[in-house]
């Protein structure tokens, strides 16, 4: 029988389909067909030496108040294959931001670490904000900017007021972006400010902040958020191509050592759908992951509950994008 044109570019469509599914496997494989571990790039590092910097929030019966240095963080992830990180400002007083963002820089230009770039604290609604952020245009290892900021009882959302959105849309024109960290049901307000911000580059944060509680919660029991909001609001943000979402955070909200894996898959699951393979990056969140989970025990989750998913997209999750994202070296 003749097979047809269309037929035949359907099958060859399918064949190399077939072949690259082979060659990301083969990539993936050893000569003794064992897996090798996929080198990860740590978008969310914190780390505080508390005789240097002492942010407020950091106080006793924290059990998180005590020094968070290098050697606790190269000990944490020995054996991961992390090959480079990314440090994440730790919400210091005003008058700490400089000596970190200076601490930091410091610590990217040594070879003796896998951290390589930073996403600096800033107030991008203070007056001094163009003078402060504007000193780190065109540094190799600024990367970004964060405030954490809440709603609280305001009717209108802190970060949609009119200094703060000049303060991030300066960052776009200075190549930088701004990290979203608020919280699940303020998702919507976030969106808004995406849309002021068309130059501007964006990092969801701790996959918008889920509880992975809430959405096990049986019928009648209170929850943290609304497991519906948060959707809409995840699917939202990541309706603008500007935005990426860190898969972070959400092991920190369970009990030691009384959760599964598949406890976490429905957030994370729905972030990987909602934003795509190419707008996911992995990031551990040490040390305030170890709330509920040690840093290795967060990695084989998340790998546990990615590993139906191509090859291809597993390493974009946990290296490729990152690298491509924050210009790092691979």
């Amino acid at each position: 029988m003749t097979m047809t044109r269309r037929r035949f570019l359907a099958d060859s469509a399918a064949s190399v389909a077939s072949l690259g599914t082979a060659i990301a496997a083969a990539a993936d494989a050893k000569p003794d067909g064992e897996t090798p571990m996929i080198p990860i790039v740590d978008t969310h590092q914190h780390l505080w030496d508390l005789t240097r910097i002492r942010p407020p929030w950091l106080k006793p019966p924290n059990p998180l108040a005590r020094n968070f240095v290098m050697e606790d963080y190269l000990d944490a992830t020995r054996g991961l294959n992390v090959v480079r990180a990314v440090y994440m400002e730790v919400a210091v007083a005003d008058d700490d931001l400089d000596a970190e963002a200076d601490h930091v820089i410091e610590l990217c230009k040594r070879s003796d670490n896998p951290t390589v770039a930073a996403v600096i604290g800033g107030r991008p609604a203070s007056d001094g904000f163009r003078k402060y952020i504007t000193r780190f245009k065109g540094s190799r290892y600024v990367k970004g900017v964060r405030q954490i900021v809440r709603r609280g009882r305001a009717k209108t959302h802190p970060c949609l007021a009119a200094a703060f959105v000049r303060g991030v849309r300066l960052l776009g024109e200075l190549g930088m972006s701004f990290d979203l960290c608020v919280g699940p049901d303020e998702l919507a307000d976030a969106a808004k400010l995406v849309e002021q911000c068309p130059d501007t580059r964006f990092i969801v944060d701790h996959c918008g902040n889920a509880d992975p509680n809430a959405f096990a919660a049986q019928r009648g029991q209170k929850r943290s958020h609304d497991p519906a909001v948060w959707k809409r609001g995840i699917d939202a943000l990541a309706r603008h191509r500007r935005v990426v979402c860190k898969i972070s955070g959400i092991v920190a909200r369970m009990k030691k050592g009384r959760w599964s894996p598949d406890e976490l898959a429905p957030v994370i699951n729905h972030c990987l759908d909602a934003f795509g393979p190419d707008r996911v990056i992995f990031a551990s969140d040490w040390p305030v992951c170890t709330r509920g989970a040690t840093l290795r025990q967060w990695v084989e989750a998340l790998k546990q509950i990615v590993r139906p998913r191509h090859a291809a997209d597993r390493r974009k999750l946990f290296h490729d994008n990152a690298i491509r994202f924050y210009g790092l070296k691979g």
